[in-house]
């Protein structure tokens, strides 16, 4: 394929363009991406990773930004930083909007520019998945989800702003409403972060305020299911249960949410008053079926064959939350390891097609266990043939969940600020960001000068 059509702005790096390769497209620079690119390192081919955000986020210490213990550097990094130790990766900072698949183009919306059409003979497709609210999209003006940092800052934000609302309170039902913190979804997510929240209280903001008892905030999770996480097996659920109610987090199963506004949310009849109410109930991928004219499963993800491809387009594959897979008759989990795996295993199948090599094993996913960490010394692990909980498991999460951030700089900051997070409390990221439109416009000018 010719690729001299290409505008000089996506050109690739001369040094790595020695003669005409194949081109393999990226699109989503997360787990599953990042793993492809990173096993097609020393395949003759460009390897060009599209992604509209310039960083990697570690996604399952997300809701650590939310509740302030981690910055949002400690569990991010560039993507650009990937092509220091890599000659064939290239990177765009854009927006892919669609496909073209009889042409093997993808079309790009880059920032203040018109959309271009960029050339594959490979595609990968890593687009990940963002909250989904059932039909109920109005909900999300007043519920934020989280997949993001944005997500994480936003949350933070509402999260500390509403103890500095609560602190300047006449009026006791406003108080209480202002600490009224009602997560919707008792999965993984919501019960991590209702931890982390309920020890935030507890602890770090405990002796911060002098008209307020942080402390005396209400937590609430809601859980339409009979039990919070219910993967986890009875057992392990139960556990999560008690544990959650030990540090003061409410639980409430089979209700379903009617309605969330600006005064809180409708559940099962009852109205709960908050004026923080955060979405982890549940995800979707991005429309690539529409893109791809390919089928699609319930959930939405594109049903894929035995080597991750799209049927019908032998150079096209789609991993991670994107990719419908059923394994033993029972579909794959949208977690990280699924994304990971798949990654590496796309790109290896890439870099055997163009060496000419054939005999490839189709897919299988190496389950090696779901965790979930349920506040401070506790966390649970199950695996086929193992459930356990506990502080050990706690150390096993924090061991594993350090060992498996981007880089080295981010290991140390992170097993730093856990540290001092664990023996003191406190948590170093509690900086409410100021509104864009004060930054815009500017402030009047102070009448006195702060020192």
């Amino acid at each position: 394929m010719m690729h001299d059509e290409l505008d000089e702005a996506l050109r690739l790096p001369e040094r790595a363009v020695k003669e005409i390769l194949p081109r393999v497209v990226i699109v989503g620079g997360g787990i599953g991406g990042t793993a492809a690119a990173r096993a097609l390192k020393k395949t003759p081919v460009e390897v060009l990773l599209i992604d509209r955000r310039n960083h990697y986020v570690f996604q399952p210490l997300l809701y650590q930004v939310a509740t302030s213990v981690l910055s949002e550097s400690e569990i991010a990094s560039p993507i650009r930083q990937l092509s220091d130790s890599q000659e064939n990766l290239s990177v765009i900072m854009g927006e892919v909007v669609g496909v073209d698949t009889a042409g093997r183009e993808v079309v790009v919306d880059c920032e203040n520019q018109s959309a271009r059409r960029v050339p594959y003979d490979f595609l990968i497709l890593a687009t990940g998945t963002h909250p989904t609210y059932f039909g109920n999209d109005r909900f999300s003006e007043f519920a934020p989800g989280l997949k993001t940092l944005t997500d994480a800052r936003r949350i933070r934000d509402r999260i500390l702003g509403a103890f500095e609302r609560a602190e300047l309170e006449d009026d006791l039902n406003e108080q209480k409403r202002h600490m009224t913190f009602v997560l919707v979804g008792g999965g993984p997510a919501g019960v991590e972060l209702a931890a982390s929240l309920a020890q935030m209280t507890a602890t770090t903001l405990r002796s911060n305020f002098r008209r307020i008892d942080p402390s005396s905030a209400s937590i609430i999770l809601l859980e339409g299911g009979k039990s919070i996480l219910p993967a986890y097996g009875d057992e392990l659920s139960e556990k999560a249960t008690a544990q959650l109610k030990k540090i003061g987090v409410e639980i409430r199963t089979g209700v379903m949410v009617e309605n969330i506004d600006a005064d809180g949310v409708v559940a099962a009849g009852v109205r709960i008053p908050s004026s923080t109410v955060i979405w982890t109930a549940g995800v979707k991928p991005f429309p690539l079926g529409d893109w791809l004219g390919a089928k699609t499963d319930r959930a939405g993800r594109v049903l894929v064959g035995p080597y991750l491809e799209v049927p019908g387009h032998m150079e096209v594959f789609a991993i991670g939350d994107t990719a419908g897979v059923l394994q033993d008759n029972k579909p794959l989990p949208g977690v990280a390891q699924v994304a990971l795996q798949q990654g590496k295993y796309v790109g290896n199948v890439i870099a055997d097609r163009v060496r000419g090599r054939v005999g490839a094993q189709p897919f299988r996913y190496n389950d090696k266990g779901n965790m979930a960490v349920v506040g401070k010394n506790f966390a649970l692990l199950q695996t086929e043939k193992m459930h356990t909980s506990g502080f050990v498991t706690w150390l096993i999460w924090a061991f594993i969940h350090i060992m498996s951030l981007p880089h080295a700089q981010n290991r140390i900051r992170v097993y730093t600020q856990w540290f001092w997070w664990y023996f003191t409390g406190q948590r170093s990221s509690r900086i409410i960001a100021e509104p864009e439109a004060v930054l815009s416009k500017g402030q009047k000018p102070l009448p006195f000068e702060p020192h």
